[in-house]
């Protein structure tokens, strides 16, 4: 592997402090954890490190509607107003934009969250874009399930098709790898009828499992058709298995579409334990996508996602941070 890539790392100190809830799964501090051992493994020495940039809202208009983003905003401005207009608006926020429902929770600092997950990503693709880096690392990104006009999945804004929009700025075309046991359902539906972005995602489906999309018929649309690949699994996904899938299907994707640049979405909760997931891959298996993506020797952008057994994230987040700078550990037991 070549060690002399140049890697940057984006890293906002404050975002282990945002909080969905006592018995919400997602845990924004997963990647405050991940952080903490690539410091103490040392291999903040081998990356570029960024504080990100708040995204502003204008920016995310680029994809989200301004009423949905004006909604997501006014979520902090109506705390302290009297019980019966707080309790109307965020009825209306429920109804409208499926803001405070179970799995989209609002809470203090929502929008400030997004500005920082979504200003790193934005701010690593901007990196790519000038060559000021090959590989841009920002695992508190990778919010896939975000709709133009509402929250969805955990997810809020979303980053993903944000910076894929910034990249096809510079890059001609642009491959989009989901790993996450999810379906990359909303990043598909925004570039579905394009032929410049292709997306793949490897996810459990069985109909049910949410968000219930992602079988073999959905390929695209108009000069997006066969631009949309998915790959429909199982419970029980083990290492061998996933990579008997993944490196020939990879292989023939990136010779036949030849992308300018990647992006990666590392979703860990298909590593066996998850807390939603039911997948067996191990941290060195979910590992060894990133390790072959980075053969082909194109810009890369490597987001995180979902995961929900958190310090089992921290330690794969942080192995592969490893593997992307090139460090050889075989110290670094997970």
């Amino acid at each position: 592997m070549d060690n002399k890539r140049k890697v940057s790392y984006f890293y906002d100190a404050e975002l282990g402090d945002f909080y969905y809830g006592p018995t919400h799964p997602m845990k924004p501090h997963r990647v405050r954890m991940a952080h903490d051992l690539i410091v103490r493994y040392d291999l903040y020495k081998h990356l570029q490190v960024f504080t990100p940039v708040p995204c502003p809202s204008d920016d995310m208009c680029a994809f989200h509607s301004k009423e949905y983003l004006t909604g997501l905003k006014s979520v902090d401005q109506f705390k302290g107003a009297d019980k019966r207009t707080e309790k109307a608006h965020y009825e209306r926020l429920k109804d409208t934009f499926n803001l405070g429902v179970a799995d989209c929770p609002v809470f203090a600092n929502i929008f400030k969250y997004c500005q920082s997950y979504t200003g790193a990503s934005i701010g690593a693709a901007v990196q790519l874009n000038y060559g000021h880096a090959d590989i841009c690392i920002n695992w508190a990104g990778g919010l896939h399930h975000a709709r133009k006009g509402r929250a969805s999945g955990f997810c809020y804004i979303n980053d993903i098709v944000l910076a894929i929009l910034e990249l096809l700025k510079y890059h001609r075309r642009v491959l989009y790898l989901d790993i996450d046991v999810h379906h990359g359902d909303r990043v598909e539906e925004a570039f579905y009828t394009t032929d410049r972005v292709m997306t793949v995602s490897f996810h459990k489906y069985d109909g049910e499992f949410f968000p219930g999309t992602g079988n073999l018929g959905e390929v695209g649309a108009g000069p997006g058709q066969y631009y949309a690949i998915n790959v429909p699994l199982s419970d029980g996904m083990d290492d061998e298995s996933y990579e008997g899938l993944f490196r020939p299907i990879m292989d023939t994707i990136m010779a036949k579409y030849q992308p300018d640049a990647i992006v990666l979405q590392s979703g860990a909760d298909s590593l066996t334990g998850d807390r939603l997931g039911k997948f067996n891959l191990t941290i060195q298996g979910h590992a060894r996508c990133h390790e072959y993506m980075m053969r082909f020797g194109k810009p890369m952008l490597v987001l995180g996602g979902g995961g929900y057994k958190i310090v089992n994230v921290a330690r794969c987040w942080t192995y592969e941070t490893a593997v992307l700078t090139g460090v050889h550990w075989d110290a670094l037991r997970m």
